[in-house]
């Protein structure tokens, strides 16, 4: 496989890397490959995935990648462009195990460094996972590139008639490098006034569109680990205003459950956060909530968005729409469900932090509770003590 940028990334790895670099140099942390849908992977497959993974040492951020993010991102700062330039990857940050069909995937490091690897690992899992022969011979192969542009086109053309806007966050999880690209290219063609931008930084600049995203569960996970349960929602909002000061406005808001959540999310943060990002739990009961909550601080919902981003649909994202049509502006995120819409089963996996250590400090398991107690993750004991002290 061939390696295409250090920029095929999720844009949030980037900012939220700014934020770490900034506040959190020496805080340190692990993640874990977690295979939700229990897939078996062919003899070997643990060998190729670390051939792979070393080719990312040689990355490096081009004269003309700097220049894109000096004009696009004016949020971060030349300081962070020149580290970004001179960074590199470290493939020995990244412990590959196989046992039977059994695959095991541990990131180990400063965590400055280690924030961005989550992201690659899974797309090298999905696309060597759809190069197997063994896979092939279950599966088949996917459809052709023409046939992938005309579906993404079928799709965006669906979801313009709603009068919506939506975001490429494929990356992840996408069928290959080059599906996300047939993808995105045929979602800014045929999508416009619909279509916003991409999540992944590469294809944004590569295609000429937006990079889209602001921070992930781990931003959270991480000032529990620091600060304890109960502040670690309002000091990850408070830390995410120091750095960018009004700028990426969007707040993710389930680590520790949404009603946690707008606990701490007072006049103050409602104020200055353009919206919250959904990504569990019913979407129709927690845009209720969200326009409750606006109304009881007396701001009017309307001014206010939410990004919708849970394995959505057409059917899904028609719903909420319409629910939210004249109460609150609604935009939304979709990942899999385009690009990895190829004829094949897609692989259900993530990739999450498991502990941080801050400064000099113990390592600390750090867990997400989101709306949907299946995506729970994170040590046991440490859920259960989360749940006691938040009083979930």
């Amino acid at each position: 496989m061939k390696i295409e940028s250090i920029l095929d990334n999720d844009f949030y790895k980037f900012t939220m890397q700014n934020a770490v670099v900034n506040l959190y140099p020496k805080a340190r942390a692990k993640y874990a490959f977690i295979n939700r849908g229990n897939h078996k992977f062919p003899p070997g497959f643990g060998e190729l995935l670390k051939a792979e993974i070393k080719k990312f040492e040689d990355l490096k951020l081009t004269v003309e990648e700097k220049k894109f993010l000096s004009r696009n991102c004016p949020y971060l700062t030349p300081t962070f462009l020149d580290f970004l330039q001179g960074f590199r990857y470290d493939a020995d940050e990244v412990t590959v195990k196989q046992e039977g069909g059994e695959l095991s995937v541990e990131i180990e490091g400063y965590w400055y460094r280690t924030i961005l690897w989550e992201v690659p690992i899974m797309y090298l899992i999905c696309e060597l996972y759809y190069r197997q022969p063994e896979v092939i011979a279950q599966f088949g192969k996917r459809t052709s590139d023409e046939e992938v542009a005309q579906t993404a086109k079928t799709k965006i053309e669906k979801y313009k008639s709603l009068g919506i806007t939506i975001a490429d966050f494929g990356t992840r999880r996408r069928h290959s490098y080059e599906v996300q690209k047939i993808v995105v290219d045929s979602m800014r063609k045929n999508g416009t006034g619909c279509f916003t931008g991409t999540s992944n930084v590469h294809l944004a600049m590569l295609l000429g569109t937006k990079p889209i995203g602001t921070h992930a569960h781990e931003w959270f996970m991480f000032h529990a680990a620091k600060y304890g349960f109960k502040m670690s929602n309002p000091l990850a909002l408070e830390n995410w205003v120091q750095v960018y000061r009004g700028d990426l406005g969007i707040a993710l808001s389930d680590t520790y459950t949404s009603e946690v959540f707008f606990r701490a999310f007072d006049k103050k943060f409602s104020k200055l956060f353009d919206g919250v990002r959904h990504d569990s739990g019913d979407p129709i009961q927690f845009a209720t909530k969200v326009i409750e909550h606006y109304k009881s601080l007396g701001i009017d919902p309307v001014s206010k968005t939410i990004i919708f981003s849970d394995s959505l649909d057409y059917d899904k994202v028609k719903k909420i729409a319409g629910f939210c049509k004249g109460k609150i502006k609604a935009s939304f995120g979709i990942g899999t469900n385009f690009t990895n819409d190829v004829g094949l089963p897609p692989l259900n996996i993530v990739v999450k932090m498991t502990e941080a250590r801050p400064d000099h400090g113990e390592w600390n398991h750090v867990v997400k509770l989101s709306d949907d107690k299946g995506k729970y993750t994170g040590d046991p004991a440490t859920i259960e003590l989360a749940k006691i002290i938040l009083h979930i």
